[in-house]
């Protein structure tokens, strides 16, 4: 038997708590005892004792299972962590506080549910995790991982993109108008590609490829004057942006449309993109994490990461997540680097969305023609 402690860090999605009942049922079923820590690395750095529980078969029922958000909690933002012990120079008694924390939980193993950012972290401080065995889940909406196909949360939130667009869609029609709408992601546009095929968008702007307004105005106007259709949906990543322009996206966008007479709104689903129940290929994905997480567990694996390869979930070094990514410097932790994944240029959906008719920006990979007529 082993002790196994979990914790959710970084932003929240729909699959999380999928995940948690997962690592709890079967790692229970396995003969260990699996508890939670309480509010990310806040429950490791109180001032008297770890904050967590202890979980059996009924503490996180399935019905509460399929709903988004973190059962655990993730944090509070402005409470002591790797970011605002680096800003305020009280690194030393938060890494303090959380050694003694997770000795005092008499631990064996932690699994981490994280994004890039958290993952990447706990690969930089085995300092902090001493001798525990460190396994990671990638989860996020951004699908920013490298080293995965894809992480727990991302399909739940194509799923809520694409469901928010459709709506709109009816309401443009009636209106006879053009709906921007911003996705999340940050600097990755996966989130807005993807939903944006789901949808039909009419164009898909992310932060990889670059794009020319006129030419987007002037795609839009084509689609108006021949095929007699003054309305749909145009979805562009929070990342993007506009030589010339300040301020959100979506609103630099809409008003360049504007300025050509073309009938448009913004809409801005924001953080609804991250709720919702989890839809089936998630929760199937969450199992399957959890059981590769246990597996690693059981063979005494440690600093590895779950990813689907394929149709294959495995295991990877947290390290070569960081190698194959692009690695940005933290804008919040000094001295720490951030793997991040991009869409790639060859990506197939971007051919896709080219010949659904999308325009997507200025391609200039060969084999892919997005003339705007």
């Amino acid at each position: 038997m082993k002790t196994i402690a979990i914790m959710t860090t970084g932003g929240d999605c729909s699959g999380l708590n999928s995940v948690i009942r997962n690592l709890a049922t079967q790692g229970l079923r396995r003969g260990h005892r699996i508890l939670g820590i309480l509010d990310g690395t806040d429950g490791l750095t109180q001032d008297f004792a770890p904050n967590f529980v202890e979980f059996d078969y009924n503490t996180l029922p399935p019905e509460e299972a399929n709903m988004a958000g973190s059962w655990l909690r993730n944090g509070n933002r402005h409470a002591l962590n790797f970011e605002t012990a680096k800003k305020t120079g009280l690194y030393e008694k938060f890494t303090t506080r959380m050694r003694k924390s997770l000795k005092a939980m008499n631990l064996d193993a932690l699994v981490v549910i994280g994004g890039n950012g958290s993952l990447s972290i706990a690969a930089k401080s085995q300092s902090v995790y001493g001798n525990l065995q460190l396994i990671g889940i990638p989860k996020t909406i951004d699908m920013d991982i490298p080293a995965t196909d894809t992480t727990i949360g991302f399909d739940t939130a194509v799923n809520g993109l694409s469901t928010f667009c459709n709506q709109l869609m009816l309401t443009g029609r009636s209106h006879h108008r053009w709906f921007v709408v911003q996705a999340m992601g940050r600097e990755v546009g996966a989130l807005a590609l993807h939903a944006g095929i789901a949808t039909g968008a009419d164009a898909i702007l992310i932060p990889e490829i670059k794009f020319d307004v006129g030419n987007l105005c002037r795609h839009i106007e084509n689609i108006q004057k021949e095929q007699g259709r003054d309305y749909g949906i145009i979805i562009v990543a929070e990342g993007i942006k506009l030589r010339g322009h300040s301020g959100q996206p979506a609103d630099m966008i809409s008003r360049e449309l504007t300025k050509r007479n073309i009938n448009n709104r913004t809409a801005f689903p924001e953080h609804t993109q991250r709720t919702g129940d989890t839809i089936a290929t998630d929760r199937i994905l969450a199992a399957r994490f959890a059981t590769a997480a246990l597996d690693a567990i059981d063979n005494n694996e440690t600093y590895v990461m779950t990813s689907l390869d394929g149709s294959t979930v495995k295991t990877v070094p947290i390290s070569e997540m960081i190698n194959r990514g692009a690695a940005k410097p933290d804008p919040n932790i000094p001295n720490m680097f951030i793997a991040n994944a991009f869409v790639p240029d060859d990506h197939p959906l971007l051919s896709v969305a080219v010949s659904m008719g999308a325009y997507i920006g200025e391609i200039k990979k060969t084999g892919i023609n997005n003339s705007t007529r």
